[in-house]
């Protein structure tokens, strides 16, 4: 009986940037989202609007991590 070993290939630097970016791709989008709900929020209604804001805010705060976190790996790669 063979016995074959177990290769574990290894990701590149730029192939594990790649994977990253599809994933915070759909973070980024899950934020762009929660603005949309809270643009909606305020347009919709009068007695929402503090809350509509919030939701809006949440939505920006969250992009804005998402894209450091990803301009953080990038600067990685390239040094």
């Amino acid at each position: 009986m063979m016995t074959t070993s177990k290769i574990k290939r290894h990701l590149t630097k730029s192939e594990e940037f790649e994977i990253m970016k599809l994933v915070l791709d759909k973070f980024l989008l899950f934020g762009v989202f929660i603005m949309a709900l809270g643009l909606y929020l305020i347009v919709s209604s009068v007695q929402n609007f503090a809350l509509g804001f919030a939701v809006l805010g949440v939505g920006a705060i969250l992009m804005i991590i998402f894209a450091m976190i990803l301009v953080r790996e990038f600067n990685f790669i390239q040094h």
